[in-house]
C-alpha cells in the first residue's frame, strides 16, 4: 500500500500530465478530473496567450515607433501602463456581467472587441491617440483574467486549483516566450503593404483575437451541468466532489460582495497584487528596450533574447504549483517565490557584465512567475458566490493598478538616469514589499481527507 502522502499522477497525452490526483480518488473522479483539465484548460491556456501577446506587443513595437513617433520614455512608459487604468475601472462591472450572463458569450465579446482595437492601433499618431488606444484596450480586455478564474473555479475541484491555475496563467508566461522572435520576424516586414514594421506587427496580432472570440462560442460551456461532452454519471461525481471540498470551507469565506470589502486577507492579497504586478510589467513591458541596453542586438536578436527568462518561467510556475497542491501550503510559497524575483532583479541592476545582468532577468522572471498559480489559488479559501465573481475581480483591478506603476515609474526614471540600474533597483524593491504582506494571511481550512475516500462525500 501507498504512503498516505503520495499522491496518484493522472497521466494525459503522451504519458505527461499537467495535473495530478489526490490518492485515493476513485477511478471515475479520475476520470472526470482528466477530462474536463485536457478539455478546457488547452483552450484557457491560448485564450491567455493571445491576451498576453495584445497587451505587451507595444513593448516590441517601441523599438521602432518611439522614434518614428517621438515618445519620451515618460511618454512610452505612461501610455504602456495607462492600459492596466482601463483595465481596473472596468474590471468588476464586467467581471459581474460575466457571472449573470455566462462565461461563454461575455468571453467572446471581450476577444473580439480587444482584437479590434489592437487593429487600430496600428494608425496611432501622437502620444495622445497612443494613450486612447491603449485606454480602450484595456476596457475591452477588462474582465477576461478574473472571468476565466471564476469560470474554472466552478469547474475544477478545490485541491486541483493551484496547478489548474498555473496551467492556465502559464498562458501569459507562454506568450512572453513566443512574443519576442513573433514581433521580430513581423517588424522585419517593414514596408509591406506600405505599413511600417511596428504597424504590421499590430495589425498581425490582432487578428487571433478575433478568429478565437468566436471560437469559444463552440468551445466552452457556461456550468458542468450543460455540459454534452460529460456523462449524467460524471456530472454526478464532480457535484459531489465539488460540493465535499467546499464544505470544508464554507464557515471561513464570504459569500456577498459586500463582505469582500470588509475581508483582511482581501486587502493583504491586493496589497501582494500591486507591488508585484509593479515589478512584473515594469520589466515586461520594458524588458525589449533592457535588453537592448546590454549591447549592439538586433531586433530579432533582441525578440529570441526576451524569451529565454519566460521559458524558465514557464517551467517553474508549473512545478512550483503542483508542489504547492501536494504539500497543502500556498503561503510560503508565495514568500519565497516573490523573494527570488527580487533578488533577481536586484542582481541584474547589479551586474557587472551583461550576462550575468541576463542572468538575473532570468532568475527575477523564475521568482514572480511562480508567483501566479499559488497566488490566484488564494481568493478561493476566502470567497464564494458572488463574492467569488466580484472578488476576483476587485483584487485584481486594484492589485492591477500596479502594472500601471510600474512602466510609467521606469519611464520617468530611465528620463533622468543613465542605463536602467536605478529602475531595476526600484522595481526588486517593490518585490520586497510584496512579500510583507504574505505572512500575514491567514490560512484557510485543510480540506478533509475523507471528502476523497472511496464511500465517502465525493465517492
Amino acid at each position: 500500500m501507498k504512503p498516505r502522502n503520495q499522491q496518484r499522477r493522472g497521466v494525459g497525452a503522451r504519458g505527461s500530465s499537467i495535473y495530478s490526483v489526490p490518492e485515493m480518488a476513485t477511478p471515475l473522479q479520475q476520470q472526470v478530473i482528466k477530462k474536463i483539465f485536457w478539455r478546457l484548460i488547452p483552450f484557457g491556456i491560448i485564450l491567455n496567450v493571445i491576451a498576453s501577446i495584445d497587451r505587451t506587443n507595444i513593448s516590441f513595437a517601441a523599438l521602432q515607433m518611439n522614434q518614428r513617433l517621438g515618445f519620451s520614455g515618460a511618454v512610452f512608459g505612461f501610455g504602456a501602463g495607462v492600459f492596466f487604468l482601463g483595465y481596473a475601472l472596468f474590471e468588476i462591472p464586467s467581471n459581474l456581467i460575466l457571472a449573470r450572463v455566462g462565461a461563454r458569450r461575455w468571453i467572446a465579446r471581450i476577444m473580439i472587441s480587444w482584437g479590434l482595437v489592437v487593429i487600430a492601433m496600428a494608425w496611432t499618431q501622437g502620444e495622445y491617440s497612443f494613450y486612447l488606444f491603449r485606454f480602450l484596450l484595456g476596457v475591452a480586455e477588462a474582465g477576461l483574467l478574473p472571468g476565466l478564474l471564476y469560470y474554472f473555479n466552478n469547474w475544477v475541484p478545490r485541491k486541483e486549483r493551484a496547478k489548474a491555475f498555473a496551467a492556465l496563467l502559464c498562458g501569459f508566461v507562454v506568450a512572453n516566450i513566443i512574443a519576442g522572435p513573433l514581433a521580430g520576424g513581423l517588424m522585419s516586414l517593414d514596408g509591406l503593404f506600405g505599413l511600417a514594421g511596428w504597424q504590421v506587427l499590430l495589425v498581425t496580432e490582432g487578428v487571433p483575437a478575433l478568429i478565437f472570440g468566436l471560437l469559444t462560442l463552440g468551445v466552452l460551456t457556461d456550468k458542468p451541468d450543460a455540459a454534452n461532452w460529460l456523462s449524467a454519471e460524471e456530472k454526478a461525481t464532480l457535484g459531489a466532489l465539488m460540493a465535499s471540498q467546499e464544505a470544508a470551507h464554507v464557515g471561513a469565506r464570504s459569500t456577498l460582495f459586500r463582505q469582500v470589502l470588509r475581508n483582511a486577507n482581501v486587502w493583504r492579497l491586493i496589497g501582494f497584487c500591486f507591488f508585484m504586478q509593479l515589478a512584473n510589467y515594469g520589466v515586461l513591458l520594458w524588458l525589449p528596450q533592457i535588453i537592448r541596453s546590454l549591447g549592439q542586438l538586433t531586433t530579432l536578436q533582441i525578440g529570441f533574447l526576451s524569451a529565454g527568462p519566460y521559458v524558465l518561467g514557464a517551467v517553474c510556475m508549473v512545478l512550483w504549483g503542483r508542489h504547492s497542491d501536494r504539500t497543502g501550503e500556498r503561503r510560503w510559497h508565495l514568500f519565497v517565490a516573490i523573494l527570488a524575483g527580487a533578488i533577481g532583479l536586484a542582481g541584474s541592476a547589479l551586474a557587472g557584465t551583461a550576462v550575468l545582468g541576463y542572468v538575473g532577468l532570468c532568475i527575477a522572471a523564475i521568482g514572480i512567475s511562480s508567483t501566479f498559480g499559488v497566488f490566484w489559488a488564494l481568493p478561493g479559501d476566502y470567497l464564494q458566490g458572488l463574492a467569488a465573481a466580484g472578488g476576483l475581480a476587485f483584487i485584481n483591478s486594484v492589485g492591477i493598478t500596479g502594472a500601471f506603476v510600474g512602466p510609467y515609474v521606469v519611464g520617468l526614471v530611465r528620463d533622468r538616469t543613465p542605463g536602467f540600474t536605478v529602475a531595476l533597483l526600484l522595481l526588486a524593491g517593490s518585490a520586497v514589499v510584496a512579500s510583507l504582506f504574505v505572512p500575514s494571511l491567514r490560512a484557510g481550512r485543510a480540506v478533509a481527507p475523507r471528502a476523497l475516500q472511496p464511500g465517502g462525500a465525493g465517492g
